[in-house]
C-alpha cells in the first residue's frame, strides 16, 4: 500500500516542523509539503494531491476555514483541523465547511499518526471526551445546529484515537440548517422513523460509544451495530456518526452531563 501523502499547514514553523518530524518516522505516512497559510496550501495541494491535510485555523492571507471549504469544493483530499481547542472559536465553522475532523495541537505522537491514518483511509474520527466537550459547550451556548447532507458512513474508525473527532455541521455557517426540534433531525428525518433498537443505538452514539462498545452494551455483533448505525444515518439524513451525536443531544435522547 502506498504511503499516505500529507500536507501540513500552519503559520508557526515550529508546529509544522514538529508534526513533520513526528510523522516522518512512520513508514506508511509521507509528509510531502508544508504551507504557512490557506492560499499557499491550495497551491501546494493542487500540485501534490495529498490524501490528508493538517490545517491550522488562524492564519494570515487565508484562514483555515476558507481554505478547508475550497479544499472540499475542489476535491483536494481530506482536511483535519489543527486547533488548540479552547481558543479556536472558528473550529465549528471549519467543520461545517467540510473538514473530516480536528486534532489538538498537543496530541501525542501516536495519536497524530493514528489520526492521519484514520482520515486517510476514509474513517470518521470520534473521541468521546472531546466530542462531548465540544457539543456540551455548544448546547450551553444555545448555538448547536444540524446539517442536511446524506448519510455516508457507519464505521467508527479506530475508536478512541485520542484528541480527535470527525466533521459535523454547526449553525455558524451559511450552509447549516436550523436547530433540530425534539422529533426532527437532519434532512427531514424524524426520530419516529427509527425502530426502538435504532433509537437505542442513537442514544449510545450520543454518549460517545464506539461500535465495539455499543455491541457489548447490546449483546450483539459489531456487524449488526454497523447496520443499525447506517440505518440511523440514512433515516435521519445525517452525514456521519458525529452528526448522530449532535442529533442525540438536540432531540433530547442524551442530555448534558449524561
Amino acid at each position: 500500500m502506498d504511503a499516505l501523502k500529507v500536507v501540513i499547514v500552519d503559520d508557526q514553523k515550529m508546529v509544522s516542523s514538529g508534526f513533520s518530524l513526528i510523522l516522518s518516522v512512520e513508514d506508511d505516512i509521507d509528509v510531502v509539503a508544508t504551507a504557512t497559510n490557506g492560499a499557499q496550501a491550495l497551491d501546494v495541494a493542487r500540485e501534490v494531491r495529498p490524501d490528508v491535510t493538517l490545517m491550522d485555523v488562524q492564519m494570515p492571507v487565508m484562514d483555515g476555514i476558507e481554505a478547508t471549504r475550497r479544499f472540499v469544493d475542489e476535491g483536494l483530499g481530506r482536511v483535519v483541523i489543527l486547533t488548540t481547542f479552547d481558543r479556536d472559536d472558528y473550529l465549528f465553522s471549519a467543520l461545517d465547511a467540510g473538514a473530516s475532523g480536528f486534532l489538538l495541537k498537543n496530541a501525542d505522537a501516536d495519536d497524530l499518526a493514528d489520526a492521519v491514518r484514520a482520515v486517510g483511509h476514509g474513517h470518521a474520527l470520534l473521541a468521546p471526551e472531546v466530542t462531548r466537550r465540544v457539543i456540551e459547550r455548544r448546547v450551553q451556548d444555545g448555538s448547536l445546529g444540524a446539517g442536511s447532507e446524506a448519510a455516508r458512513a457507519a464505521d467508527d474508525g479506530p475508536g478512541n484515537v485520542g484528541p480527535t473527532t470527525s466533521a459535523w455541521p454547526f449553525a455558524s455557517s451559511a450552509h447549516s440548517t436550523p436547530s433540530l426540534s425534539p422529533s426532527r433531525t437532519g434532512d427531514g428525518g424524524r426520530l419516529d422513523d427509527l425502530t426502538p433498537r435504532e433509537r437505542e443505538v442513537l442514544g449510545l452514539l450520543g454518549r460517545g460509544l464506539s461500535n465495539a462498545e455499543i455491541a457489548a452494551a447490546l449483546f450483539v455483533g459489531e456487524a449488526t451495530v454497523k447496520t443499525h448505525v447506517s440505518n440511523v444515518l440514512m433515516k435521519l439524513g445525517l452525514r456521519d456518526r458525529v452528526q448522530a451525536v449532535v442529533a442525540a443531544y438536540e432531540t433530547g435522547l442524551v442530555r448534558v452531563g449524561d
